[in-house]
């Protein structure tokens, strides 16, 4: 008797279907998800059973390094619309480096700051800054990998922005210039959510010296921007 033969089935699968869903699903979550932005220096808060979120948008947030270097970085509306009058990030950021320059300047006549159109352009698409004013325009015309290298290195004294412990608003220090240009930039969300102590964050390492944090804050209350959050990471069993 013959032996026989099975017809073998094919085991093609279509995934044409499967991996249309896996795009969407990729595309789902990279429209909906908040990136972390690139930081200077990798900071390590204190922990806390707060459980308020710091907003993303409409916010001024001040780093301060473990080696007490000072930092900033703004971001404007998250949806902007200029024609309702919204700022994004980026025009925020032109407005304030502008009015912070003008205002050193008139403060410092001999040591005026210049920068071009292609300074402030670049300006406008950092996340975080911090550098003296007088090294501002040599900082912008560096290359991104070049930026990167210099803002990371805290042995520096062209990074960070200097502040110290002055009351006297008629001479504000660097911060206090800073501070003062980011709530005088037009955007009025922004100028609102610092008024009602959302709009400013400050995050500082847990090894930071107290010196620098206590010059932060006294800078902000100086300011008579004494409503601010503090950023720390959330308690967990073992703390």
């Amino acid at each position: 008797m013959g032996k026989v033969k099975i017809k073998r089935k094919s085991t093609l699968i279509d995934m044409t279907a499967m991996s249309d869903v896996t795009v969407l699903l990729l595309t789902f979550f990279m429209l909906t998800s908040t990136f972390l932005q690139k930081e200077p220096v990798t900071v390590i808060t204190p922990s806390s059973v707060s459980e308020i979120k710091v907003p993303t948008a409409n916010l001024a947030s001040i780093l301060i390094s473990p080696e007490g270097k000072v930092f900033i970085s703004i971001t404007g509306e998250a949806d902007p619309n200029v024609a309702d009058g919204e700022w994004g990030s980026e025009p925020i950021r032109a407005e304030i480096i502008r009015k912070a320059v003008s205002e050193y300047n008139r403060l410092h006549p001999s040591k005026k700051v210049t920068l071009t159109d292609q300074d402030v352009a670049t300006f406008a698409k950092l996340n975080s800054f911090g550098v003296p004013m007088q090294a501002l325009p040599t900082f912008l015309r560096l290359s991104q990998t070049e930026q990167d290298k210099v803002i990371s290195d805290m042995s520096r004294n062209d990074v960070g922005i200097p502040i110290d412990d002055n009351k006297d608003l008629e001479t504000p220090n660097e911060f206090q210039i800073w501070m003062r240009a980011i709530y005088s930039s037009g955007n009025d969300n922004l100028q609102s959510m610092m008024k009602k102590g959302e709009g400013i964050a400050v995050k500082a390492d847990k090894g930071t010296p107290y010196s620098t944090v206590h010059h932060v804050l006294d800078n902000l209350q100086t300011l008579k921007m004494n409503r601010f959050s503090l950023m720390t990471a959330l308690k967990t069993e073992q703390d």
